[in-house]
């Protein structure tokens, strides 16, 4: 915590700097959007450059002052939730004056802004995301306050812990880590009590785009066990995104990928190549949207595409046949296809990326 104060009071100090030379203060922040800050290592993912471009928030500025002020704002609030040890949600800090921060989505933004300046990571802030993830299977650990939490006795789903970095004691026998893309597949693969019948494993959800939470969390299991993980996700460009982010981390978040990312991650399904395999009917299949047109061609032109051959083949079939599918597609096969046949068989026989 001394190290984030004095992170803060070296902003402070620049900016009191300026003032006392009659110059008007100025905040530079790293340019957390542009690709070109951004390179792909194998071990890694997306990280940040060292000598990154650079965008300054003026207080002299029209379009900035607002955004200067903001980011003050928070940096003092920051400063003294870690002076007294307390937490806040992103969502408190909004709350906390709703007509200065207009919405949600500055705050956000602001938060992660003053993480990469700062190069601190968020907890370390005291800033906790509100987590949509769910965790079930073969796992328990304690929470930071000592709570408890067994995952393994039932078929009850957890919500991924607020603060990841705080759990501990994490015990498991499970031989795998399955990151279902939505929720409906995976309530399902717990109805049907996939976890405990194939073989003992975890299984986590970030319910669509992962949140920080949930993608700690995964890392964190990483870390701890070095057990395979895979991901079954629909056959879409929105579910290889999202694959992507968990395995090698997206680019407004590159600079802290190394908590972030296992680029270790496979592709179990659903894959393109499976649609025709398993002879899906072309009826079960939803045509393409422009907008799915152009993330598959972005996704195709990523640096980590180029080094995944069996992925980038995949890609081409999807972008060949100009259809999508859901996980759900394999309905059509029978009811309980997915928990019985499909991933009981793809992890016999290898059957991922």
């Amino acid at each position: 915590s001394s190290e984030v104060l004095e992170a803060i009071e070296n902003v402070i100090q620049g900016v009191l700097q300026s003032l006392a030379q009659k110059k008007a203060p100025v905040l530079t922040v790293a340019n957390r959007t542009d690709w070109r800050n951004i390179e792909f290592k194998d071990s890694v993912g997306l990280q940040m450059i060292p000598r990154c471009t650079t965008k300054q928030i003026r207080s002299d500025c029209p379009q900035s002052a607002k955004r200067f002020a903001l980011m003050l704002k928070i940096l003092s609030m920051i400063y003294k939730m870690v002076q007294s040890n307390t937490y806040a949600t992103k969502r408190d800090i909004y709350y906390s004056d709703t007509l200065l921060f207009g919405s949600q989505s500055v705050v956000d933004q602001i938060i992660n802004d003053i993480s990469c300046m700062l190069k601190i990571p968020r907890r370390s802030l005291h800033v906790l995301s509100t987590t949509q993830g769910f965790v079930a299977g073969n796992l328990s650990y304690s929470e930071e306050d000592g709570t408890k939490v067994n995952c393994t006795c039932s078929a009850t789903v957890f919500t991924v812990p607020s603060n990841v970095q705080g759990i501990k004691n994490l015990t498991s026998h499970a031989k795998f880590i399955l990151i279902v893309e939505k929720d409906a597949t995976f309530q399902r693969l717990l109805d049907d009590d996939f976890f405990s019948k194939v073989s003992p494993c975890i299984m986590i959800t970030g319910r669509g785009i992962p949140d920080l939470n949930t993608r700690l969390l995964v890392r964190k299991l990483w870390d701890s066990f070095q057990i395979p993980i895979f991901t079954l996700m629909d056959a879409d460009p929105h579910g290889v995104e999202i694959m992507c982010i968990y395995k090698y981390g997206s680019v407004s978040m590159s600079f802290e990928a190394h908590h972030l990312t296992v680029p270790s991650m496979k592709w179990l399904g659903l894959l393109p190549s499976d649609l025709e395999r398993l002879n899906i009917c072309k009826d079960a299949l939803i045509p393409f949207t422009k907008q799915d047109e152009n993330k598959l061609a972005s996704i195709q032109k990523r640096p980590y595409i180029a080094c995944q051959p069996l992925w980038k083949k995949e890609l081409e079939i999807m972008a060949a046949s100009k259809l999508k599918a859901e996980i759900q597609v394999l309905t059509s096969l029978s009811s309980d296809y997915l928990s019985r046949v499909y991933l009981p068989n793809k992890l016999q026989f290898g059957g991922w990326l």
